[in-house]
C-alpha cells in the first residue's frame, strides 16, 4: 500500500517518505521470511481473504495526500500491534524468531512514529 500512495500522493516529499517506509516494510518481510525459511518453513505470501479485499478497496479509491496518510497510519498502527501480538505468542523454544522479531520490532516502531508524526501535521489524531 505505502508503493501505491507514494505513487499517488502529489507532494514529492512525501512520495519520497512513503517510497522508504515501503522499502523498509519490505526488507521486514524479507527478514522474516528468511527466518521461516531457515527452520525449513514455508512462509505466508498471501493475505488473509478479508485483509485481502480491504486492501484492494483501500488501494482502489482515489485519495488525496492526506487521506492517504490518514489510511496508512491506521494500516501501520494495526500492523504494529498484530506484530507485537505475534512477539508474545511465540513460543520460549523458538529463541532464533523471536530475536528476529526483536531485530524488526524498532524499523515498525520507526515506520510508526513517522506516520503519526505525518497524521499529526495533517490535524489527524493516530
Amino acid at each position: 500500500m505505502y508503493r501505491r500512495a507514494s505513487t499517488q500522493v502529489g507532494e514529492p516529499g512525501l512520495r519520497t517518505v512513503l517510497d522508504e517506509e515501503a522499502q523498509s516494510l519490505s526488507l521486514v518481510i524479507a527478514a522474516l521470511q528468511d527466518q521461516i525459511r531457515s527452520h525449513e518453513g514455508t512462509p505466508a505470501t498471501r493475505r488473509r481473504v478479508l485483509g485481502a479485499v480491504r486492501y484492494r478497496f483501500d488501494a482502489m479509491l482515489p485519495r488525496s495526500d492526506d487521506a492517504w496518510i490518514r489510511l496508512l497510519a491506521r494500516h501501520e498502527q494495526s500492523l504494529l500491534r498484530s506484530f507485537e501480538r505475534v512477539i508474545t505468542r511465540v513460543g520460549a523454544g523458538d529463541v532464533e524468531m523471536k530475536a528476529e522479531l526483536h531485530r524488526q520490532l524498532p524499523r515498525l516502531h520507526s515506520i510508526d512514529l513517522d506516520m503519526h508524526s505525518l497524521a499529526k501535521a495533517i490535524g489527524v489524531g493516530h
